[in-house]
């Protein structure tokens, strides 16, 4: 491999080596956090393509030799243990990740590598020597490995690739794959949801019905429900875990290890990192045998040293122990499954087929607890570690024209919207909404004479924005100076078929537009996630009840500005006492809004309302016929045009 790094920004360059026929086929890439495989179309079918150690699958490990070499794949894991500083593996879970993230400081204990702040505050790596890399720029050099090993055995250069990820990976993360795929070199034609590509892979052979993917692979699990019809592959709904797959598996069994020799031989291998690969590697190689056998034997001569001389270590691991330790793990997959099911609008009975897909499937007891949610024996009918690879190859042959009878429908993971007053969360698009869609709103201003407007951009489920992750923000600017409530501010939401979404914001009045692609560095912790998905029917009633205490407060702001605008023009043409009662209406208002009783509120409303009904009543008796500037019937305005955030510009 020809590659280097150069220049302190870290931008990849690749010198080709002899020139290739260019070639125009469109490969299908699975950049996983385990492994990576690569497929192409051969006719109508797709291969999967061996790479240069003749395996179907190369491990998604990246290293630097001590003379400062790249190291990409098998060659990479083969020297991981006399090199752990310097060779980074499962880093896709760091995607879109922040430093700060708890799942981050988690994973910081677990791995031999160093994780470093960047300037971004996102999560990167770090080389004994000081080099810093970003997850994207790790991820750049294995697909780099996937394009060569696919040039190689068709013999000539390629350019186009469908990069898949998991289907719960949020914007900032699609993004930074996309991210990857260019540093690669690689012009990424679409970025498919795993589960949907597995699927694709399935259903080319004619199969039809409701058909559930349960993907548990490396670092991440997903799950989804599509419906084939006719070469239609329509995702009903989806849902997941970006922090859950083999690598919790083997560090769960690495922590198990470490304390049973603290136990027997009173040595805490914990601080050596030597010990630790050996250690993990050994894990690995355990899980895979416990699919198989009932029981195995790991064993790690000179693991370390003492006074006394050298220390081996022997530990027998059964099946069943295996399983109890990694049991609340696998439990972990049932909330998503049920919630998949529930937003499908469907019951296990009305699903035909479950598959599996990712490694970590071939575990009896996820087997069995996959039996258990869908009442059903899952289907053998894919390869797990290379169906992914094969269905990103075949939505390359659609994207091509070569494979005609197919069409995918995918959907957006989760709900996007922006903050309103209050700290409001406005759906735009819900979640499992089929992509690629558009989604425009009228919004207005909040304040008289406003000149801009603050549009935060958010991701999630709960009812208000400061619960849900933060994509983006962005001004629009040069908005005419009137009252407010006169403004028209259309927000327009634009999800491609890749889920990558562009948020734009336009002035009717003067066609004034700004616009944002989502490129937000931090990604969705599994907190956050738990909390947004998961949690956000426990917190239904709440959020419900602090919506409706909001919009009773802003309905009441919105009151008093309209009766106090009425009280100021005819306040000279109305007797004392209404003028009284009406201030007395006001007053009274105000201080109930600071309360947390909405009908108290709405009650002290209707009195001010009946207050300042007597300028019209007083004033169409006196034939003024003003009645039209009551507050009664302005104050639905607010309701029409919702009122956006807003920051105003001192100058």
């Amino acid at each position: 491999m020809l590659l280097q790094m150069c220049a302190p920004d870290g931008v990849l360059l690749q010198e080709l080596s002899g020139a290739k026929p260019i070639g125009n086929e469109v490969i299908g890439i699975d950049l996983g956090t385990t492994n990576s495989c690569v497929a192409v179309m051969e006719g109508k079918d797709a291969k999967v393509i061996e790479n240069s150690e003749g395996a179907r699958t190369t491990p998604s490990v990246v290293a630097f030799s001590p003379k400062g070499e790249l190291l990409v794949g098998i060659p990479a894991k083969r020297q991981a243990v006399t090199n752990p500083q310097n060779t980074f593996f499962g880093t896709k879970r760091m995607i879109g990740r922040r430093f700060d993230d708890p799942q981050t400081q988690k994973e910081m204990n677990m791995v031999p590598y160093k994780i470093v702040k960047a300037p971004n505050g996102d999560a990167w790596v770090e080389t004994t020597d000081g080099k810093q890399y970003s997850p994207s720029q790790i991820g750049g050099f294995v697909l780099t490995k996937m394009k060569e090993t696919a040039e190689s055995y068709l013999g000539k250069s390629i350019s186009k690739a469908v990069i898949t990820v998991p289907a719960y990976f949020n914007d900032a993360q699609r993004q930074a794959t996309k991210d990857a795929g260019r540093i690669a070199g690689l012009d990424v034609q679409r970025i498919i949801n795993e589960p949907t590509a597995a699927a694709l892979s399935y259903g080319t052979n004619n199969k039809e019905g409701l058909i559930a993917v349960f993907d548990l692979g490396g670092g991440t699990f997903d799950v989804s429900i599509l419906e084939i019809s006719n070469g239609v592959f329509e995702v009903k709904a989806t849902n997941g875990d970006t922090f859950l797959g083999g690598e919790d598996f083997d560090n769960t069994l690495l922590e198990f290890l470490v304390s049973e020799y603290k136990n027997t031989e009173n040595i805490d291998l914990s601080k050596d990192r030597l010990a630790l690969q050996r250690l993990r590697e050994a894990a690995e190689k355990a899980k895979i045998e416990l699919s198989s056998t009932t029981q195995t034997e790991i064993n790690l001569p000179f693991i370390t040293a003492d006074a006394s001389g050298a220390k081996h270590l022997n530990i027998t691991l059964t099946r069943s122990k295996f399983e109890s330790l990694v049991n609340s793990l696998i439990e972990r997959t049932r909330e998503p499954c049920k919630s998949c099911l529930k937003d499908a609008g469907i019951t296990t009975k009305d699903v035909d087929e479950v598959l599996l897909v990712g490694g970590m499937t071939r575990v009896p007891k996820v087997q069995e607890i996959v039996s258990e949610i869908f009442g059903k024996a899952p289907s053998k009918g894919v390869n797990p570690d290379e169906a992914v690879a094969m269905g990103a190859a075949i939505q390359g042959g659609i994207l091509r024209g070569d494979v005609k009878e197919l069409l995918l429908l995918d959907v957006t993971p989760l709900s996007l919207g922006i903050e309103t007053l209050g700290g409001i969360f406005t759906r735009l698009i819900s979640r499992n909404t089929t992509i690629p869609t558009k989604k425009s709103q009228v919004f207005s201003t909040a304040a008289d004479n406003q000149t801009q407007v603050g549009i935060k951009v958010l991701q999630g489920e709960r009812e208000m924005a400061s619960d849900n992750k933060l994509l983006g923000e962005f001004d629009l600017v040069g908005i005419p100076p009137a009252p407010r409530g006169t403004p028209q501010v259309e927000v327009t939401f634009d999800i491609d078929a890749n889920g990558i979404v562009t948020v734009s914001a336009k002035d009717k009045a003067t066609g004034k537009e700004q616009q944002i692609t989502i490129r937000s560095s931090g990604g969705l912790s599994e907190a956050e996630i738990q909390k947004m998905v998961q949690e956000a029917e426990v917190h239904s009633h709440k959020d419900q009840e602090r919506k409706a205490l909001i919009d009773v407060r802003n309905t009441a702001d919105t009151t008093i500005y309209s009766v106090e605008k009425s009280l100021g023009e005819y306040r000279d043409k109305v007797p004392a006492e209404v003028v009284s009662e009406i201030e007395a209406a006001v007053a009274e208002l105000r201080a109930e809004m600071a309360s947390d009783d909405a009908e108290k509120i709405k009650a002290k409303m209707d009195a001010a309302n009946r207050a300042v009904s007597k300028i019209g009543q007083h004033m169409s008796g006196g034939g003024g016929g003003a009645a039209g500037d009551e507050p009664g019937s302005q104050g639905g305005g607010g309701d029409e045009a919702r009122e956006a955030e807003y920051e105003e510009v001192k100058k």
